[in-house]
């Protein structure tokens, strides 16, 4: 099998793992050294950095032959598909190659199990280790790492990668137990928490001057929505305690879809994408509005509500609290303020010191004033009290019903 025919199967395989976005990561250049610069078919990817700039990214694995037989994936052990493998000297040209020609920026690899995990992670490390040490490789680097791995392995993995993933696949060990039997919920957690303390101690390096450390590598992790039956209050609670105890950069949600011959215990049908990008921003408003799990999701209220976003379904739950006054009102409550974001805030904060601000002020901001008037108070506007009070609030928010087509 030639280079182009393995490139194809194992680039398809690959397009499963949300976890390839690089927002976050510092950006390498050659300035100053020998080292192939940074660049700004088949196997590319993008992702987008928090600037905007879109990130190409060769997407692969090592290899799509696995020992495991997790039943979502395509890959296991048990599927009847083609298989293919790269030797880490392939992966190595193909990914030079590549960004030579200005076609990607970095490499995002993952792998199957193939005779063992250690094995497994060997070889990844391998493709890492030659492009650092051997070609001065300075593009993005994201490893798909192996929680059965020995922690050496891990952790040198982590010293050339700028971002590095454990994926927990789903929120609870009873699911793994039933899906992917190979897998272990605290096996996962132990090599992210010993991940932590590495990268806390190079941190802690490299503040004190130690210039031979590289950017120190950050986590992430993907879990399957709607695969087995766990709610939403699952997903949240356990991606509130990996930001909190273990400092992952992000979660990815990755919402399930059938694939070719399933295993019987699978659900027939997707999870509906929506359900994917309402926890997206429930988890949003966890890492950057200082919202609790508990306050997006209660145990009578354990799902997102699919109609509304979590922000405004928070804020139609609590009208008590406002309106707001935007001439007093706090950062913490206006970044609970339905349509409001930080980077508005600052500026409404920023606007109060001079002037009072009127709704032509919000208009200039570029701020949905539909959304925004019913929670807050401006110089010269005061929402009526029976407008919060009203359950037509709930109704006005609410999508508009849509027509049914009939097909002959």
């Amino acid at each position: 099998m030639d280079l182009q025919e393995k490139l194809a199967i194992l680039a398809d395989a690959a397009k499963y793992d949300a976890s390839c976005a690089s927002s976050g990561a510092k950006r390498r250049d050659s300035r100053g050294g020998t080292g192939v610069g940074s660049a700004g078919g088949a196997g590319i990817c993008h992702s987008y950095a928090p600037d905007g700039r879109c990130i190409s990214l060769l997407k692969v694995l090592l290899t799509n032959r696995c020992l495991y037989d997790c039943h979502y994936c395509i890959n296991r052990r048990s599927s009847n598909v083609r298989r293919a493998a790269f030797t880490p000297a392939e992966v190595v040209r193909l990914t030079l190659d590549f960004y030579k020609r200005n076609y990607i920026e970095g490499l995002f690899l993952s792998s199957g199990i193939i005779r063992s995990a250690d094995h497994t992670m060997e070889q990844l490390v391998a493709v890492a280790r030659t492009l650092r040490e051997v070609h001065d490789f300075r593009g993005y680097l994201h490893l798909k790492t192996i929680p059965e791995a020995s922690p050496e392995l891990i952790e040198e993995a982590a010293r050339h990668a700028d971002r590095i993933s454990l994926n927990l696949e789903l929120p609870k060990q009873e699911s793994l137990s039933r899906f992917a039997p190979e897998k272990n919920l605290g096996r996962t957690k132990q090599a992210m928490g010993r991940i932590r303390l590495k990268l806390d101690e190079a941190n802690d390096r490299k503040r004190s001057g130690d210039r031979r450390l590289r950017h120190a590598t950050g986590q992430s992790t993907q879990v399957i929505v709607g695969a087995d039956e766990s709610t939403d209050a699952d997903f949240l609670a356990r991606s509130e305690e990996l930001y909190g105890s273990y400092r992952l950069r992000r979660v990815y949600y990755s919402a399930f879809s059938p694939i070719p011959e399933p295993s019987a215990i699978l659900p027939a049908k997707p999870a509906p994408l929506l359900r994917e990008h309402r926890l997206y921003q429930a988890d949003w408003l966890m890492r950057f509005y200082g919202f609790h799990r508990r306050e997006i999701l209660t145990p009578e209220l354990p799902n997102l509500d699919l109609r509304l976003d979590p922000k405004l379904a928070w804020a139609l739950r609590n009208r008590h609290r406002f309106p707001l006054d935007l001439r007093t009102a706090t950062r913490e409550d206006l970044l609970r303020v339905p349509g409001l974001g930080p980077r508005n805030v600052e500026r409404l904060l920023s606007i109060r010191r001079f002037a009072p601000i009127r709704l032509a002020d919000l208009a200039r901001l570029r701020i949905s004033l539909p959304k925004v008037r019913p929670f807050l108070i401006t110089a010269d506007h005061r929402p009526p009290a029976t407008e919060l009070d009203s359950d037509r609030l709930l109704a006005r928010f609410a999508p508009k019903p849509e027509q049914l087509e009939l097909f002959c």
